[in-house]
């Protein structure tokens, strides 16, 4: 329940998790029972946020520095992430994972914020007939974007690398990611010790890399370019054709503990390697 002042304030009840003295600057909000809604969060008007419902999903739960667009609304179970950003009119069915943006009916994830929005301005990097063979830097501390041999024949075209002198490492592992639904998203986590090579060897699909401090989104596209992503990357793909498969080569066997799956804690532990 909301009152119906000019700068309206979130009466909370003695069960609600909602921050208390969290405010919004818009009329007409409807907040449901048992939201969550960071202090930091900014709220349009006439935004609608769902709260427990009788099919058991939870509260809607809006995280730090959210952004709900004018008439968008949050169906109950959804989280919305650290800086992700909800476009007005939208209709959100499904978690928003931390800094992406998501518009439409349902809504589906059509870009990346920047970490700060006056330094790290997201490029793609899309014109791969025009760069010469070998690899070029990225912004993102590490990352680099490889373009290999194509030999066209009339029996088929063949593209080739080399571990260690054009792919910066010998892998340990291989992993095959295809079908993948255009509205899922992929990765959303960084690697403590293992790098990866990224290869689309067929379609097409959207890569953001983040090194905590700057964020670019590069396009895979065709086979004869990769990405490298060392250690203490944070990756995500996301914008899958529905012809897409991503190849992508491991430097290490495979370890759970080796996986950083929240932003806020990737973020932590960059500062704090960097102290």
């Amino acid at each position: 329940m909301v009152d119906t002042s000019d700068e309206l304030r979130v009466l909370l009840s003695d069960s609600s998790p909602l921050v208390e003295d969290s405010r919004v600057d818009a009329p007409g909000v409807y907040y449901g029972q048992g939201v969550s809604i960071d202090k930091s969060a900014k709220i349009g008007p006439n935004a609608v946020i769902l709260g427990h419902d009788e099919n058991g999903n939870q509260a809607a739960v809006i995280k730090e520095e959210a952004e709900i667009g004018a008439n968008a609304t949050i169906l109950s179970g959804v989280t919305v992430g650290f800086r992700a950003r909800v476009s007005p009119g939208s209709v959100v069915t499904r978690s928003v994972p931390p800094l992406a943006i998501v518009e439409g009916n349902p809504a589906k994830i059509i870009g990346y914020v920047e970490t700060h929005e006056s330094e790290n301005q997201t490029i793609s990097i899309n014109n791969v007939d025009s760069t010469p063979l070998g690899f070029r830097q990225t912004r993102v501390r590490g990352v680099t974007v490889h373009h290999f041999h194509k030999v066209p024949d009339l029996r088929g075209s063949l593209s080739v690398g080399e571990f260690e002198h054009e792919i910066p490492f010998v892998p340990k592992r291989y992993f095959l990611v295809y079908d993948v639904p255009t509205a899922e998203v992929r990765g959303e986590h960084a690697h403590l010790e293992c790098g990866q090579f990224l290869i689309a060897v067929k379609g097409s699909v959207s890569v953001v890399v983040d090194d905590g401090n700057l964020r670019d989104e590069i396009l895979l596209n065709r086979p004869q370019m990769g990405v490298y992503l060392p250690p203490m990357t944070w990756g995500i793909q996301y914008n899958y054709s529905t012809d897409a498969v991503l190849l992508v080569f491991a430097s290490e066997f495979y370890d759970a503990e080796d996986y950083i799956r929240d932003y806020s804690k990737f973020l932590d532990l960059v500062k704090r390697r960097a102290a």
